[in-house]
């Protein structure tokens, strides 16, 4: 399987770092600057799974055209900023052909009908993933917490070759990976958890384990989850009793030093995906009655 990372940064760097330390044919779409720190010094990854520093092969955007023409890639992995997507479609589109499938991992779920627009929703598997992890200011993929799972599948819930392939170089490379028969019900359960999390600790400007010591904290993280069940069950997704229990056990648990990624972008005076996630799960919630 051929594979065209956009960007080689926290979650694209790590994935396809492992995959290409692995020997999988990866291939990093970067900037110039990018391209010219991963000639110089490798892809370098530093992760309580295990350190690296290899070289990978990397290619920019002025490039990519010619280099999809003599190597046609099968898979082409998305994993941006939502307020990035336009220009990240607009970036891989020379390299998605007839027979090349795009894997978005990005939080969320709104971006689908854009990248079905562009390249037809057969085009498109379902995909998560779960990790933490950011590119240094040295340019080394640092991966903050032992977790580290792609989930991907088809949307229809089919088997596929692709889906396979894809799991046979998971596997190859030790990633731990779930392909799933039914990645729209994984997508509900981790956007359910994620946008109460963004939305509570956003809103608090706390971690949850100061949210929960509040004398309304706990009341107000379940009902921002009740909200997003509701949400889920309205769009036929219903959130099952197991995945809802470990949820509000993290939401909700003493202590916690969890807080959305998007706060700690929000602290950093960085831009956020509040649309694409609070935004995008409010106007269904509206939809379902419940905001």
């Amino acid at each position: 399987m051929r594979i065209l990372i956009l960007g080689a940064g926290g979650t694209g760097g790590y994935f396809g770092g492992r995959l290409a330390q692995a020997g999988v044919d990866v291939s990093f779409l970067v900037r110039p600057a990018r391209a010219a720190q991963l000639q110089r010094d490798g892809l370098v990854i530093r992760s309580p799974l295990g350190d690296a520093a290899f070289p990978v092969a990397h290619v920019t955007a002025d490039a990519l055209p010619a280099l999809a023409a003599v190597r046609p890639f099968d898979l082409a992995m998305l994993s941006c900023k939502a307020y990035d997507l336009d220009s990240s479609i607009d970036a891989i589109a020379p390299a998605v052909g007839p027979g090349t499938t795009v894997l978005p991992i990005l939080n969320g779920l709104r971006h689908y009908a854009a990248l079905d627009a562009r390249f037809g929703c057969d085009a498109v598997l379902g995909g998560l993933c779960f990790i933490s992890a950011t590119k240094a200011d040295d340019g080394a993929i640092v991966h903050l917490d032992k977790p580290a799972r792609l989930t991907f599948g088809e949307r229809d819930g089919a088997a596929s070759a692709r889906v396979a392939a894809l799991a046979a170089a998971c596997e190859t490379a030790g990633i731990d990976h779930v392909a799933s028969d039914d990645i729209a019900a994984e997508q509900w359960i981790k956007y359910t958890f994620l946008a109460t999390l963004a939305a509570g600790t956003c809103l608090m400007r706390a971690d949850v384990g100061h949210i929960v010591a509040t004398d309304h904290g706990i009341a107000l993280m379940r009902a921002l989850y009740d909200e997003c069940l509701a949400a889920a069950a309205h769009a036929g997704q219903p959130i099952p009793a197991k995945a809802q229990d470990i949820a509000l056990s993290a939401l909700t648990r003493a202590g916690s030093p969890i807080k959305a990624s998007m706060l700690r972008d929000l602290e950093a005076g960085q831009r956020v995906e509040a649309a694409h996630i609070v935004g995008d799960m409010l106007e269904r919630a509206q939809a379902a009655g419940q905001a």
